[in-house]
């Protein structure tokens, strides 16, 4: 099942499957190592839903919940 990073529950993992968005936001999103391939998994959420915090080629990152709705996701079961 696809989902948006966005839309993951704390605690859900996936693979990105792709980075949507174009220009500076896509690639500091690269840059970031948010690429397709990459395994994630959804640490924590803010009370108000944004900022998010994920754990991606074994460090943490925050990502606002817009960045993360640019990046689609399979979900692992």
């Amino acid at each position: 099942m696809q989902l948006k990073l966005s839309e993951f529950a704390v605690g859900q993992s996936g693979v990105i499957k792709s980075v949507s968005g174009e220009g500076k936001i896509r690639r500091r999103l690269f840059d970031m190592g948010i690429t397709p391939g990459a395994e994630i998994y959804l640490r924590k959420r803010a009370p108000l839903g944004d900022p998010i915090e994920v754990t991606i080629r074994d460090y943490e990152l925050t990502l606002r919940k817009n960045e993360a709705e640019l990046v689609i996701t399979e979900v692992k079961k």
